[in-house]
């Protein structure tokens, strides 16, 4: 087995777990933050396909920016769930 095809059987075990956990873990923030890991191992299995232009894309939209928008929603229920009821 080559090292180069050892690492892509390792990138996609590691998509599909990030993937799975993303999805069954009852923790939002969790969710989260597995959602981020994988858009950035997306990110980097474009690049090993050869697409940078799409791997670079995942990697600020999908990982990045939409990443940053949802931990900040997750912060913004938090919130609203600590406030006293009036």
């Amino acid at each position: 087995m080559t090292p180069a095809l050892a690492f892509d059987l390792l990138l996609i075990a590691a998509l599909l777990w990030s993937a799975a956990r993303a999805l069954i873990t009852a923790d939002v923030f969790r969710a989260v933050v597995l959602f981020i890991v994988f858009g950035l191992l997306m990110a980097l299995a474009w690049a090993r396909l050869g697409a940078p232009d799409i791997a670079l894309a995942e990697a600020a939209i999908g990982a990045g920016l939409t990443g940053a928008l949802l931990l900040d929603a997750v912060g913004h229920l938090r919130a609203k769930r600590r406030e006293p009821e009036a």
